[in-house]
């Protein structure tokens, strides 16, 4: 027997995120998990990644949401950032 899922579908560019559900989502996770480095966001800004600490890097993520990694995904209460459908698939 399958295991019915649930989910909640946000668009954070309308709904942004706030600190305390970024820091909820990444539990123990460090923040560059979530932070995309590869964004053009994050090129624009001329920082060297090694210089920010995580209190900075989700600073960044509240103020620009392109620099989070997407999708962002919670599965059991472990968050998924980046995956693809294919191994969102797996991990169903």
């Amino acid at each position: 027997m399958q295991k019915g899922l649930s989910f909640k579908d946000r668009d954070f560019f309308k709904e942004p995120f706030n600190s305390e559900e970024i820091r909820n989502i990444l539990k123990e996770n460090p923040a560059s998990e979530m932070f995309n480095f590869k964004s053009p966001s994050f090129k624009e800004l001329g920082v060297k990644a090694e210089s920010l600490n995580e209190d900075k890097l989700i600073e960044l993520m509240l103020k620009e949401p392109r620099l989070i990694r997407r999708p962002v995904v919670v599965i059991e209460g472990k968050p998924y950032f980046g995956a693809s459908q294919k191994v969102l698939a797996e991990i169903l």
